[in-house]
């Protein structure tokens, strides 16, 4: 008797996930609702947020033109100062104002800060050293040269004012900002000799010893090595 013929088992149906049609609708509307609810403070903030960039868009113009206009009004000032006329350096002379005005009229520019420099410097000279700390505390920059040398004048002030600890400490800000062969060891130099009016020889031998390690190749290394060695020799009778 013939076989019957077996009919083959059907595949079962893939299972096919749909999602729920009215979970999205629901969130759209909620979304909506929210946003027709807050769309007034929306618009507050948006508008809060533009304005603040619009206000720094146009400060940061407004600071650009400032530093460009006392940058023009220094340039005659700072020939005066390069000539050792520094009454009109500071005062001007009827024509052109002077480094003062320009300090005072553009403070929050570069080119104002850069005037508070020339006026502690110009203090300095004329021997008006608290005129000069207080100019030279009114200046900072992030210039790898200017901004030691502004230290080193503070310090300066304070020799002349015998206060060596305050020369000491600006000294010391000045060596060891961005140090260069340029510059650094002239202000290692200072402040070695400061250490040595303050009784500090240690001190002193040891600054000595960085400029002479550090920057051989320095003016200031041959005197380094005979101040060092006067030095040592004192230490080493005590």
């Amino acid at each position: 008797m013939a076989e019957a013929i077996k009919k083959p088992t059907p595949a079962p149906k893939p299972v096919v996930q749909v999602d729920e049609p009215s979970l999205g609708v629901e969130i759209l509307d909620n979304t909506q609702s929210w946003l027709t609810k807050n769309s007034k403070a929306l618009v507050y903030v948006m508008g809060g947020v533009l304005a603040f960039i619009a206000a720094i868009v146009g400060y940061q113009a407004y600071i650009d033109n400032e530093n460009k206009t006392a940058q023009d009004e220094m340039f005659a000032a700072v020939y005066f100062f390069e000539a050792d006329s520094l009454n009109k350096a500071l005062k001007g002379d009827g024509n052109i104002i002077g480094l003062e005005t320009i300090a005072e009229n553009y403070g929050g520019t570069k080119a104002g800060k850069l005037a508070n420099y020339y006026i502690g410097a110009i203090y300095l000279k004329q021997g008006k050293y608290d005129q000069a700390i207080q100019a030279l505390e009114g200046f900072s920059s992030d210039d790898i040269l200017v901004q030691a040398r502004a230290y080193s004048l503070e310090g300066d002030a304070y020799v002349e004012k015998s206060d060596y600890q305050q020369a000491e400490f600006y000294y010391n800000k000045a060596a060891n900002h961005k140090p260069n062969k340029f510059f650094t060891p002239g202000y290692l130099m200072k402040l070695a000799q400061i250490y040595e009016l303050h009784q500090n020889p240690k001190a002193a031998s040891e600054t000595y010893g960085r400029i002479i390690t550090d920057y051989f190749e320095s003016s200031e290394a041959t005197e380094a090595r005979k101040f060092k060695a006067r030095v040592d020799q004192s230490l080493a009778t005590e």
